[in-house]
This record gives C-alpha cells, sequence and structure tokens, in this order.
C-alpha cells in the first residue's frame, strides 16, 4: 500500500467550511492527516466534517472566530484533546471585498485587518507553543496574488501583502529550526467569494475591479480549489522539506 504524504500529522485549517479550505481538509485527511478544521458557521463546518470521516478520514470542527483570542486557544486545546498534537496550521479564513480607499472607514477597515491579518499573527503565535517545544511544524498563510498586484479593495490588499510580508518574518524567526513558514498566494480561483467577486456583490461592489486593467494580466483557466490545496500539501510534506519564507503563486500564469 502507498504510504500517505502526511500519515500521523494533524493539521489546523481555519475557514475550512467551504471552498478552498474545505479542499484542503479533504485532501490532507486522504493523505493521512487527522484535521481540524475551524469556521464561524456550524451548519456548514458540520458538513465538512461529516463528509471527511464518511470517507475514513478522522476530522473534529470547532466553531471558532479567528478574531478571538479565547477561541484561537479553544482551537489549539481542542486539537491537542482529540489527537494529541499539532504539526500542520494552515491559516486560511479570511475577507474578501472591492471597498474604495475613499470608501473605507474605520470599522471597516479594522475588521477585515483583525480577520486577515491578526488571525494568522493569533493562530502562528498559539501554533509556536507547540512547534518550539518539539522543534517541527509547518505553517502555511494562505495570501492572493493581491498581495503584489492589489487590485481588489484596499484593506483586503493591504492585509494581503502585510501577510507576505509576515511569512518571511516569521520564516527568519524560525531559520534556526526545524519549523517552516510559507505562503501559498492563489489567483482566479472558483470559490463561492470568487463567484460573488465576479458578480460585483462583495462589499464595495465592483468598482475596484474597474482599475484592474493597470496590470498585465494573462487570462487563462480559472484556478480549482484542489490546485490551492495541492500546492498546500507539497509545502506540508517532506516535498517543501527545503522551502522557507516563500510566497507561491498559483494563477495559472495570469499574473507572471
Amino acid at each position: 500500500m502507498e504510504r500517505q504524504m502526511l500519515e500521523g500529522k494533524v493539521a489546523i485549517i481555519t475557514g475550512a467550511s467551504y471552498g478552498m479550505g474545505r479542499t484542503m481538509a479533504e485532501l490532507f485527511a486522504e493523505e493521512g492527516a487527522a484535521v481540524v478544521l475551524t469556521a464561524r458557521g456550524a451548519e456548514k463546518l458540520n458538513e465538512a466534517v461529516e463528509a471527511i470521516k464518511a470517507k475514513g478520514g478522522r476530522a473534529i470542527g470547532v466553531v471558532a472566530d479567528v478574531c478571538s483570542t479565547e477561541d484561537t486557544k479553544r482551537v489549539f486545546s481542542s486539537a491537542l484533546e482529540a489527537f494529541g498534537d499539532v504539526d500542520i496550521l494552515i491559516n486560511n479564513a479570511g475577507i474578501g471585498e472591492q471597498k474604495l480607499i475613499d470608501e473605507t472607514d474605520d470599522d471597516w477597515m479594522l475588521y477585515v485587518m483583525n480577520t486577515n491579518l491578526g488571525g494568522p499573527m493569533r493562530y502562528i503565535r498559539e501554533a509556536l507553543k507547540i512547534f518550539l517545544p518539539k522543534n517541527d511544524g509547518v505553517i502555511i498563510n494562505i495570501s492572493s496574488v493581491n498581495g503584489t498586484r492589489p487590485f481588489c479593495g484596499a484593506t483586503y490588499t493591504s492585509t494581503k501583502g502585510a501577510l507576505n510580508t509576515l511569512t518571511k518574518n516569521v520564516a527568519m524567526r524560525l531559520v534556526d529550526t526545524n519549523i517552516r513558514c510559507n505562503a501559498v498566494a492563489p489567483g482566479a480561483t472558483i470559490t463561492p467569494a470568487h463567484l460573488a467577486n465576479k458578480a460585483g456583490e462583495q462589499p464595495g461592489g465592483a468598482k475596484m475591479l474597474a482599475y484592474s486593467g493597470h496590470y498585465v494580466y494573462f487570462p487563462g483557466p480559472e484556478c480549482q480549489c484542489i490546485d490551492q490545496a495541492y500546492a498546500c500539501l507539497y509545502l506540508a510534506s517532506k516535498m517543501g522539506r527545503a522551502v522557507r519564507g516563500q510566497v507561491l503563486q498559483v494563477c495559472n500564469g495570469a499574473f507572471l
């Protein structure tokens, strides 16, 4: 029998009730990992967990908000209680938006920043309490092509650029350890959020999309959620053992 790439590992994946996060959880479970899925809504989260279990995978769901420090601690304590360890963290939860800078008020700005940047910082901080003592672990931040080509909302793009910087900063902190920190930067990927964005249904509508023509863009097939999950599997497995502080862009060559 072929050995599974994540056999014996435990992974926490935020924002895992649908879209990319759920696909990552399903793939990691297929590759032998026990997965801890988090999301703010219980119904879809429970559906995702049960779907993994139905295929023989090991999974639990923890309803949690990445903006909450107490929720973050509870996710990790739940993982330890259920599976005894944590080996992999994927910071996938985030808010997409298209608000122009002149339409961005303080409350919205702080909410998006607290989710898209504050969430990963909280989870990384908590993960290192487990990773550093055993000198082992993997951190993967889900960024965006917007981290370098900021054509979506002002706050969203700023948080993704900051997340890229955080990825490198954490990798520098961990350079003399066996703990790796990298990021995956998806391009257009078919998810409910992406479809809403194309339809102008994200907060801020579609005004900011009009400015995307200022960027060199090579339109091709949109990515599938599994494409982003495969990139995470590469970074989480031994295949990515020498990769540190990198932002792996997965966009089908649309943004070169």
